[in-house]
């Protein structure tokens, strides 16, 4: 009998597609982000507003295949926010990774020093002036620092743009790592936004938190399966040395008694209702008959 099994085939190619979308909102998550981040650098702030909207109303349209509409709305504004989020963090360490992939270290001697003015509760930043020590020669820009922590004179190892776009700093100051790791925090906060809509839908799907109207087609269905089911077993079912037809009800959650007392008399049996000891008994004839449903 394979009429159970036929439910979970219907519902099978729905969840591969469920997932497969999952995965590849996912994925479009993650390369809008980097996307914005690479081109962010060359375009106004009123552009990237505009492509932040666009990647919102596209990501709305994704998850709502996912879960109802408010849910989905909810979860593009917040994966929508932290992505944003995640590239002006990334971004801050825009200058940091150009020099580790471009700079060259070189030893320079720290020959001017100035103080810029105090900007309200901000300290005042140092900026310095710095000498390559193997020619003498400037190097382009100025190294700043939070505070006043090389007095002139002082001989450090710096990385250097070629290109002189970005200042010299130390190894130390060019570190992006704290950059990174919470650009990486926040996406994955945007991703987790996804996943989490993906799997609430899925166990909607699977009967953990079943919409009415597929919970209703779904109960209907095993309903009329257990019917079936003593149907046949009225029909075809050995019966006991007394003339009897015993059946265990717990092999019927969905019928009452009532009801597989109707189903017996369709099949010309009565529903006997005592001494059953737990069971459902059903003979042509019986000491006591169930009332039927109508």
């Amino acid at each position: 009998m394979n009429a159970p099994d036929e439910p979970a085939e219907a519902t099978r190619p729905s969840r591969t597609f469920r997932v497969a979308l999952a995965i590849s909102t996912c994925c479009y998550v993650l390369a809008t982000a980097c996307g914005m981040y690479a081109v962010s650098g060359g375009l106004s702030t009123v552009l990237q507003i505009c492509l932040w909207g666009v990647h919102g109303v596209v990501l709305a349209l994704l998850l709502r295949r996912l879960a109802p509409t408010e849910t989905a709305l909810g979860a593009a504004l917040l994966a929508v926010v932290v992505s944003a989020a995640a590239g002006y963090v990334a971004g801050l360490a825009r200058e940091d990774l150009t020099l580790r992939q471009r700079g060259e270290q070189v030893a320079v001697t720290v020959v001017a020093e100035r103080l810029a003015p105090a900007e309200g509760r901000k300290g005042r930043h140092s900026y310095y002036t710095l000498e390559r020590a193997e020619d003498g020669s400037t190097v382009p820009g100025e190294m700043e620092t939070t505070s006043d922590l090389y007095d002139v004179g002082r001989r450090l190892a710096v990385l250097v743009d070629p290109e002189g776009e970005v200042r010299p700093r130390t190894p130390g100051q060019a570190d992006p790592a704290a950059e990174l790791a919470g650009a990486a925090g926040l996406m994955l906060v945007a991703v987790s936004a996804v996943s989490r809509v993906a799997w609430r839908g899925r166990r909607r799907e699977g009967g953990g938190e079943s919409a009415p109207g597929a919970a209703g087609a779904a109960g209907q269905r095993k309903v009329e399966e257990q019917e079936a089911r003593l149907r046949e077993l009225l029909r075809t079912g050995p019966a006991d040395r007394r003339g009897y037809i015993r059946v265990h009800p717990e092999d019927y959650p969905g019928l009452t008694q009532q009801r597989a007392a109707r189903i017996a008399w369709e099949t010309g049996l009565r529903a006997e209702a005592s001494g059953n000891r737990g069971s459902w008994r059903f003979a042509e004839a019986v000491v006591e008959e169930v009332p039927r449903e109508p």
